[in-house]
C-alpha cells in the first residue's frame, strides 16, 4: 500500500495505491458512505468489468451500492450525459455533504468530478480510476469537463476529489490497446522533465503494456508523485508549471477534433501522436536535436502507438487542424502557448509560436 498526499491547504486529499483495493473497498471509502450507502458512476464496460467486485467489497462493510451506468466512450463527455447524471443524482437525493464515487477511465472521472460541481453549488466527490491514463494522470489533479461542438475540454471546472483510490489490478481486465493509450500519460512524465524515467520506460515499457505488474506499479507511482507535486505547486495552471502536463495535448486534442472524437482516435493515442509531433516541431525550429525527436518517436511506434498523423489516422491540412487548435482553453491574448522542447526531459512553454509555421509543419508531415 502506498499514500500519497495533494496538499492544497483546505483542499488536501491523499491517493491510495493498493493491488487489490476494491476487493478492500469498504476498509478504504466506509467514511465516505451516508447511511451505509453509496453512489457510484461508471460506465458499461467498467460495470461489466469491475462494478461486482466494487460492490462484493463495499458489501464486506454492510455498505450498499446505487449504481448509475452510463455508455462507454468520449461522446459521454457531453451536454447530454451531463445533463442525464445530474438529473439521475438528483432523484438520489444527493446532499451536498454526499461523495459520489466515480468508477471508471478518465471520461467518468471528468464527468462526475464536474457534475459534483455543480449540484446543489458543490458535493463531493471520490476517483476510483480503473485505467493506466486515469490512474497515472486525470484521476488527480481536480481538472474536470466535458466536450463542446467547439472541442475538448472546452466547459469545465478544477474541482478537487476528496480521495482516489487506485487498484492496480483493475488494469489486468483492460483491452491492451487502451493500457497502450493510457501509458502515453507514463512516457509524458518523463519527456516533461526527467529524462531517466523515459530511458526506464524505453526499456520496461513494452512489458508493463504486456501485463508486468512490478513495471506497472511503478509507472503507476511514478505518475501519481509527480502530478502531486506539480498539482500542488500550481493547482490551477496560473505559474505555468501544471501547464507542463499539457505536453502532446495541443497536438493531439487537433488530432481528435479531426477523428470525431471516436474510438477512431482514443485520448491518450492523439497526446501520444502529440508528443511526437511537438519533438518534431521543436526539432524543425531548430530547439531540439533531430537525435532525440527520432528517440521519441522510435519508441512511441515500438510499443504500437501512434506517431504521426497517418497512424492517426488523420489526413487533414495543417490549415484545418490548426483551425481546431484556435478552439484550445489555453488561448490568451489571441496567441496559443505551445509546449515545446528543448530535449529529452527538457519541456518547455513558448508563447511565441507562429501558428503559421505550425500549418507549414503539419503540412510536411501530412506530406
Amino acid at each position: 500500500m502506498t499514500t500519497v498526499a495533494v496538499s492544497l491547504g483546505a483542499r488536501s486529499y491523499d491517493i491510495l495505491i493498493e493491488d487489490g483495493a476494491l476487493d478492500r473497498a469498504a476498509i478504504h471509502l466506509a467514511r465516505f458512505a451516508r447511511d451505509k450507502r453509496l453512489i457510484v458512476v461508471t460506465d458499461d464496460d467498467v460495470a461489466a468489468a469491475q462494478l461486482d467486485r466494487l460492490e462484493a467489497g463495499l458489501a464486506g462493510g454492510g455498505i450498499a451500492i446505487e449504481p448509475i451506468v452510463l455508455p462507454s466512450g468520449e461522446s459521454t463527455k457531453s451536454w447530454r450525459f451531463l445533463e442525464t447524471l445530474t438529473d439521475r443524482l438528483l432523484a438520489l437525493d444527493v446532499e451536498r455533504s454526499d461523495h459520489v464515487v466515480a468508477l471508471g477511465g478518465g471520461v467518468i472521472g471528468d464527468l462526475v468530478g464536474f457534475a459534483a460541481s455543480m449540484l446543489k453549488r458543490g458535493c463531493h466527490f471520490v476517483q476510483v480510476p480503473t485505467t493506466l491514463l486515469a490512474q497515472v494522470d486525470s484521476s488527480v489533479g481536480g481538472k474536470t469537463a466535458i466536450n463542446s461542438a467547439a472541442g475538448k475540454n472546452l466547459v469545465g471546472a478544477f474541482y478537487q476529489p476528496a480521495f482516489v483510490l487506485i487498484d492496480p489490478a483493475t488494469l489486468d481486465t483492460l483491452p491492451p490497446r487502451d493500457v497502450a493509450a493510457g501509458y502515453a500519460e507514463v512516457v509524458k512524465y518523463g519527456l516533461i522533465d526527467d529524462a531517466a524515467f523515459f530511458a526506464w520506460c524505453e526499456a520496461y515499457g513494452a512489458a508493463l503494456i504486456a501485463g508486468d505488474r512490478a513495471a506497472r506499479a511503478i509507472a503507476i507511482e511514478k505518475g501519481v508523485r509527480a502530478k502531486a507535486a506539480i498539482v500542488a505547486d500550481d493547482e490551477r495552471e496560473t505559474t505555468g508549471r501544471r501547464a507542463l502536463l499539457n505536453l502532446g495535448h495541443t497536438f493531439g486534442h487537433a488530432l481528435e477534433a479531426e477523428t470525431g472524437f471516436s474510438d477512431t482516435l482514443l485520448h491518450g493515442e492523439g497526446v501520444a501522436a502529440g508528443m511526437a509531433l511537438a519533438f518534431r516541431f521543436s526539432a524543425r525550429q531548430g530547439l531540439c536535436d533531430p537525435a532525440d525527436a527520432a528517440r521519441v518517436t522510435d519508441h512511441l511506434r515500438s510499443v504500437g502507438l501512434p506517431h504521426d498523423l497517418a497512424t492517426a489516422h488523420v489526413d487533414a491540412s495543417g490549415a484545418a487542424l490548426v483551425a481546431h487548435m484556435l478552439h484550445d482553453k489555453k488561448m490568451a491574448g489571441g496567441k496559443l502557448p505551445f509546449l515545446l522542447a528543448r530535449g529529452i526531459g527538457q519541456t518547455f512553454l513558448a508563447r511565441d509560436v507562429d501558428l503559421a509555421d505550425v500549418a507549414a509543419f503539419l503540412d510536411e508531415e501530412r506530406g
